[in-house]
């Protein structure tokens, strides 16, 4: 089998029932690709398609997943709510039936972007999970294939979500707390190993693997689940920079109202703490020197002395930051005047100044209006801007894995010229050896520079990092030098 051919889109694209705009009574038919795991960690296919079924004209019609144990098991749910579904193994297969609408992509990362793309050459509107690509080429194809086929492409965040923060910094835009000076995205949450294996598993039966593997080269099975922890393998995941950093570093990006890429990316990090089959760092730093103000991104999944995680924070912070360190996750945009927590605004001296109550379209109810609608310019989380979120994150990693074994205190001196990047390592230095962690095992990536307009790295270390923009595809899993 091949690819979504040209000559194939352009039939597609002439039949498909959105080349008018949609009335409000048709129904928009989706398709689910990628369900989720049965065992650990998993499912976000399944609860999506429960979103789905949750909206007035809106009919879930099919799913697909390589996983038969999965799909049949699902498809069983839906006969006993008296629904029909068709169900495919293969997404070239759904793509050719033209009584789909619209496809739901949350299979694994690293086939994000080919499913889109094929989906907009056949003529199918995309709602596709976090993070939006698996490669920061990846990402860019999806944005002009949605452009040249005149599809809705849509990746939501939970900065996305109507939960006061969008009001919050228009309110902060306004200079009521003065001029952005920094913003510090977390993620703290404790993430145990995946476990260690003695050699490669048995592919369970269930699985087509030459499909599961796609656009990857078909390597073996060397974790205990072959779901969900793909995460942490780079063949497949973006680590947890993509797993929950994306969620926050959108909304970091946000807040600084730059649709270009950073001039420079640094990452310091590390996979610490335990002896496992993964290959993403667990804790990681990443330090993004836009033009308009740094962005600091912190990620701490140790699961000891979690105490420690109130040391994050200036003294004058702590008590406000009580309830917000429970949650874990934030982006905190620190102003001239004080600073923006969610949708909460605090003066200098830690006094709530006033707080945003939830406002906002949800992003499921939002994607099915623009595609009845086809005003690209209600959505409100469009590819573009999750490819402007999803880059750095690609670039953060790229920074990290071309990095090396330092010292602590070296690592100290190359950060010295950077005052709210150095308060963010002596707080995870210090984390990491609460933690018994070796500090001389910290990995130092380089400071890259970045072409923002071209998406490319330059100067020193360039020629290794844009190696690590793109991926040698498998054929015919190919995402397309031209959509």
């Amino acid at each position: 089998m091949t690819g979504i051919t040209r000559r194939r889109a352009a039939g597609a694209l002439a039949a498909a029932p959105f080349s008018k705009i949609l009335g409000a009574n048709s129904d928009i038919r989706v398709a689910v690709v990628g369900l989720g795991s049965k065992v650990k960690i998993g499912g976000r296919g399944k609860a999506d398609a429960r979103e789905w079924r949750k909206i007035p004209g809106v009919r879930v019609v099919a799913y697909c997943d390589v996983d038969r144990d999965i799909l049949d098991a699902e498809v069983e749910q839906c006969r006993k709510r008296n629904e029909s579904v068709d169900a495919y193994a293969d997404v070239r297969k759904l793509l050719e039936n033209k009584d789909i609408d619209a496809v739901s992509v949350t299979t694994p990362n690293h086939w994000h972007a080919l499913v889109t793309v094929w989906a907009c050459q056949a003529g199918k509107d995309v709602f596709v999970q976090k993070p939006a690509s698996h490669t920061l080429f990846e990402g860019r194809q999806m944005v002009e294939a949605g452009r040249k086929y005149k599809r809705v492409v849509q990746c939501p965040s939970l900065s996305r979500e109507p939960t006061g923060f969008q009001d919050a910094l228009k309110w902060i835009w306004a200079g009521n707390l003065g001029k952005i000076q920094y913003v510090h995205g977390i993620h703290y949450g404790a993430r145990t190993s995946i476990g260690k294996v003695s050699g490669p598993q048995p592919i369970p039966k269930s699985i087509d693997y030459d499909l599961w593997s796609g656009p990857a080269p078909i390597l073996p099975l060397v974790r205990e689940y072959l779901h969900y922890d793909w995460h942490w393998f780079w063949a497949y995941g973006d680590g947890e920079l993509g797993n929950w950093g994306i969620h926050n570093l959108d909304g970091c990006r946000m807040a600084l109202r730059d649709d270009r890429l950073p001039r420079h990316v640094l990452s310091i990090g590390g996979r610490f703490g335990y002896v496992d089959d993964g290959e993403t760092p667990n804790s990681m730093i990443v330090f993004l020197d836009y033009e308009s103000a740094p962005v600091i991104f912190e990620i701490r999944s140790l699961p000891k002395n979690r105490s420690l995680l109130r040391q994050a924070w200036d003294k004058r912070q702590d008590e406000t930051m009580d309830d917000y360190l429970g949650a874990r996750r934030d982006s905190v945009i620190h102003c001239e005047g004080g600073y923006l927590i969610r949708n909460k605004a605090y003066d200098n001296n830690g006094r709530l100044v006033r707080e945003f109550p939830p406002s906002g379209p949800d992003v499921y109810n939002n994607f099915i209006e623009v595609v009845r609608s086809r005003r690209t310019a209600d959505q409100c989380a469009p590819m573009l801007q999750a490819h402007l979120s999803v880059a750095p994150i690609h670039m953060g990693n790229i920074s990290y894995r071309l990095g090396k074994k330092t010292s602590a205190g070296q690592i100290k001196e190359r950060v010295l010229g950077k005052p709210e990047l150095l308060k963010v390592y002596e707080r995870f230095r210090d984390h990491l050896g609460a933690n018994d962690v070796d500090l001389n095992s910290i990995r130092l990536g380089p400071l890259l520079t970045v072409e923002p307009a071209r998406e490319r790295f330059t100067g020193e270390f360039s020629r290794e990092a844009n190696q690590l923009i793109t991926r040698d595809y498998r054929k015919p899993f190919v995402v397309p030098e031209k959509v």
